[in-house]
């Protein structure tokens, strides 16, 4: 097991929810997140809750908590890529319904994977601010940004991109920014896969929309 990483295979029932919580500081405290143990037992108070609510009871799944830079992330995987969690607008204060309300309004960020045979609900808190607003100097990094500026210029002046290159050319273009912007995503606390997947989903709406018109 890493020492930056736990994972817990375990069946999401209500009597597991405590034990859960009580393994969580130890974890944090080796890892010097003793500030984050009662937000993080919040957290997957709440996730597993979700699935046991949603998915069903007895239902397994796998616990994911790593450290990730000054800040914690933790993911939940559960084999039912239908019941997705979503907000209610339940407000924090409400009996039931509320937990990705909560999830909200304590963490920095949270997000949905769908995989081939299961989903990934994951959270991300208590990252170190300026790791986001100032990433590490990385080349990549800095052409995505040169990129995005450029990408926003042509957007609102219309002027066509290049056009001229060869085809085999073009591609190793695209390759290479493809992989800036992969750099600038992770520089940004973003997760790669979930971006990927949703632009390879939005291109196969666009292009089954080109082919209906």
């Amino acid at each position: 097991m890493s020492l930056r990483r736990w994972k817990l295979q375990f069946l999401a029932e209500a009597e597991e929810v405590s034990a859960l919580r009580s393994a969580l500081p130890v974890h944090l405290g080796r890892w010097g997140l003793d500030e984050l143990i009662d937000t993080a037992q919040l957290c997957v108070s709440e996730l597993v809750s979700n699935v046991i609510t949603h998915v069903g009871p007895g239902t397994p799944a796998t616990l994911i908590v790593s450290k990730e830079g000054a800040g914690l992330r933790i993911e939940l995987h559960d084999p039912d890529t239908r019941a997705l969690p979503t907000l209610r607008n339940e407000g924090v204060d409400s009996e039931s319904g509320r937990g990705m309300d909560l999830i909200t309004a304590v963490t920095d960020r949270w997000g949905v994977r769908l995989l081939a045979d299961k989903k990934v609900t994951w959270c991300e808190l208590g990252t170190a601010p300026d790791a986001r607003d100032h990433p590490v100097a990385i080349p990549g990094v800095t052409r995505a940004e040169a990129l995005l500026h450029l990408h926003a210029e042509a957007t609102r002046t219309g002027e066509p991109g290049p056009s001229r290159l060869s085809t085999a050319l073009a591609e190793e273009a695209v390759i290479e920014i493809i992989t800036d912007f992969l750099h600038w995503l992770r520089a940004y606390g973003s997760d790669e896969e979930e971006v990927l997947d949703r632009a390879q989903r939005r291109f196969e709406n666009q292009s089954a929309m080109s082919v209906v018109n």
